[in-house]
């Protein structure tokens, strides 16, 4: 594993992957914790922070599309959507509905989007097993 690609990258880059590593560290936790606790509160407020800087920052993130923007820009708009969604569920008291958007907040914005992220080519890739 070597950190040369990720420093090489731009803040762009760094600014996605320090924001969506502390959103995953987070929802991870929140998933396994009791929900509607003050501390669940708190870090939910946390992880939709960090989730938005990490979705909107791959807008400034295009090596995928030669410059363009990729098909993976589209689970970043879902995210951008989805977030204040499922606070507007947990508001309005939907907490089966708030559960559900983040969930698919935190497989499809974070796993789905990471396991990609991982294919020969890419950067994390390069990081990870250097090639």
């Amino acid at each position: 594993m070597t950190l040369a690609p990720i420093l090489a990258a731009g803040a762009a880059v760094q600014v996605h992957l320090v924001t969506v590593l502390a959103a995953f560290a987070i929802g991870t936790w929140m998933i396994l914790r009791p929900k509607g606790t003050a501390p669940h509160k708190v870090l939910g407020r946390l992880y939709v922070a960090l989730m938005l800087v990490s979705a909107l920052s791959t807008f400034w993130i295009r090596g995928l599309g030669h410059g363009s923007l990729s098909f993976l820009h589209l689970l970043s708009i879902f995210v951008l959507v989805a977030l204040p969604t499922a606070i507007l569920l947990a508001r309005a008291g939907r907490v089966r509905a708030h559960r559900f958007t983040m969930i698919g907040v935190y497989l499809g914005g974070i796993w789905i989007a990471g396991l990609l992220t991982l294919l020969p080519g890419r950067l994390l890739h390069r990081a990870a097993f250097g090639s």
